[in-house]
């Protein structure tokens, strides 16, 4: 009798637990403390070898039909707590489809990346391809396949950040071409743009990160001819057919013969004024015939071929086209500025 009686006040226990449990985890806990291997039930269970013959059968029909009643209990308030679990997280997700939607603000493009596609389609229309290269470089590539051997007083211009004697951050895109003439044979029509590095301070008009754009073209008979009415073309479609462009002459280790290029002003049309600072005319690149040993440099045989080549910056570009007067402003990220664009 006290073995049933034990029973019962197990099975009561059980009820009154179960109805208080407020969550999965402390029905878990009511499981494993009535049911488990070391539970109560399972303990009292252990002692039937200490009845009689006679008392063992009522008592594990008792036993049995008060695990059944706690496992269906134990089933029913797991339901209940899940769908109240359901209920608090659909309230708590609730969706009212009559409210306005929020506004999220979009961006647009950088005037530098505005500027680039728009430079991109006139070359493309131009049969040009575009290309890219690492901007992490050899010095070879940079320096001196491009005839800029180490001792080249140039290099003072182009000074750079090295991550050991050969390695580098390139200066310019021009490694790109390198690249392409070694491992493409003639004709030969691209551009490169692309981020390039120098050891400059930061001013108005100077950055250690920038952007060139630069281009190349090889093939039989090329001649400065063809290299003059290229740039004037890709400069009319980026200023205006009105645009006026002038050739004067200079030095690149790489062109032979090379020059600077120059749009007359906008404003003024070569009166003088703020803005091309009383010259009349405004410096946008640099171009000339590829120097012979540069073509030899990449396997190209100079008595049969020839071309050109020219490199422009980007963010002079953009700051002339906007008369933008700070380049800093381009990497500063002031959303007042950008939104003009």
């Amino acid at each position: 009798m006290a073995m049933k009686e034990k029973l019962e006040s197990i099975r009561e226990a059980a009820e009154h637990d179960l109805r208080d449990a407020g969550d999965r985890q402390a029905l878990e806990s009511l499981r494993i403390r009535y049911l488990g291997k070391k539970g109560e039930l399972t303990s009292i269970l252990k002692k039937m070898g200490e009845l009689s013959a006679e008392e063992r059968p009522a008592i594990g029909k008792l036993a049995n039909e008060i695990r059944a009643r706690i496992e269906a209990e134990l089933a029913a308030r797991a339901a209940e707590l899940q769908d109240a679990e359901q209920k608090k997280r659909m309230e708590k997700e609730k969706i009212d489809v009559t409210m306005p939607g929020k506004r999220h603000g979009l961006g647009h493009k950088h005037p530098l990346s505005i500027e680039l596609d728009e430079i991109k389609e006139i070359f493309i229309g131009l049969g040009f391809d575009i290309v890219s290269g690492p901007e992490v470089e050899y010095d070879y590539y940079n320096f001196e396949a491009l005839n800029i051997p180490k001792d080249h007083p140039s290099r003072d211009t182009q000074d750079t950040f090295y991550i050991n004697d050969k390695i580098l951050l390139r200066t310019q895109t021009s490694p790109v071409q390198v690249r392409v003439m070694e491992k493409q044979k003639p004709p030969i029509r691209i551009i490169s743009p692309g981020r390039v590095y120098r050891s400059d301070a930061v001013d108005a008009t100077h950055s250690p990160l920038f952007h060139q754009i630069e281009g190349l073209v090889v093939d039989k008979g090329i001649t400065f001819a063809n290299l003059k009415g290229t740039l004037e073309i890709i400069i009319k479609r980026m200023y205006g057919e009105d645009s006026v462009v002038r050739f004067r002459p200079h030095h690149f280790p790489f062109t032979e013969p090379s020059a600077e290029v120059d749009v007359q002003c906008f404003a003024c049309h070569g009166k003088g004024c703020r803005l091309c600072k009383g010259e009349g005319w405004i410096e946008l690149l640099g171009c000339g015939m590829v120097h012979p040993k540069v073509l030899s440099n990449c396997g190209i045989d100079p008595e049969i071929y020839s071309g050109f080549a020219f490199g422009m910056g980007l963010e002079r570009l953009v700051m002339r086209k906007y008369s933008i007067d700070d380049m800093r402003l381009f990497y500063e990220n002031d959303t007042r500025f950008l939104k003009q664009f």
